[in-house]
């Protein structure tokens, strides 16, 4: 080894450099680090290729690409309005809905009151029976009937009805017949008439 001159140790020694190099880069180019065929085909003069081209202009495809999201996009904004325009028409017949619901809701509280009105005059029309009733039974029978041939049919057959329950409640015989019998001595048809719709009604 002492024979040799320093230029051929230099010599070798860059050799080896230039071969570590060259293996490290096709070793680079192998584990795909680098792409050395790209730097060749410059070197070289040929042309890139399209998928290599790095200028502003893009390359075919990524126009076609771009193209593509474009589509995508667009259709992805047509989905969107549909789906806008139909939540719209639900919302529509949602309020339409509502509207109907407010309209029976509306109505079920005049039809509340009316029954409150008329349960209230029931009430009272009741009351009023049976305070006739306790009156008339109070009354002689002559001047019971005199009064009573001055009131409707309906009222007659109430009283008379509300005269049998006390009766009963009270466990004594009820007068309604002895002024149904005094009734028709003085307006026969009317207490006959009467008599027929206590059985009917």
């Amino acid at each position: 080894m002492r024979n040799i001159s320093d230029r051929s140790k230099i010599l070798y020694l860059v050799l080896l450099i230039i071969f570590i190099i060259a293996f490290g880069l096709f070793w680079m180019d192998y584990i795909g680090l680098l792409d050395i065929s790209k730097y060749v085909n410059r070197f070289r003069g040929e042309p890139a290729l399209v998928t290599d081209v790095t200028d502003d202009e893009p390359s075919l495809m990524e126009r076609e690409e771009f193209e593509k999201e474009k589509l995508k996009f667009a259709e992805r904004i047509e989905d969107l309005d549909k789906r806008e325009a139909l939540i719209a028409e639900k919302e529509k017949e949602i309020d339409a809905l509502k509207e109907k619901i407010e309209e029976s809701r509306k109505g079920l509280e005049l039809e509340k009151k009316k029954l409150e009105q008329e349960k209230t005059r029931y009430s009272g029309y009741r009351k009023n029976v049976r305070v006739l009733a306790a009156k008339t039974v109070s009354m002689p029978p002559e001047n019971a009937v005199d009064i009573m041939l001055n009131w409707e049919d309906p009222l007659i057959i109430d009283v008379l009805r509300q005269i049998d329950a006390d009766a009963e409640e009270a466990g004594r015989m009820s007068v309604s017949s002895y002024l149904l019998q005094k009734m028709s001595e003085k307006k026969a048809e009317r207490a006959s008439r009467i008599m027929y719709l206590m059985t009917q009604i």
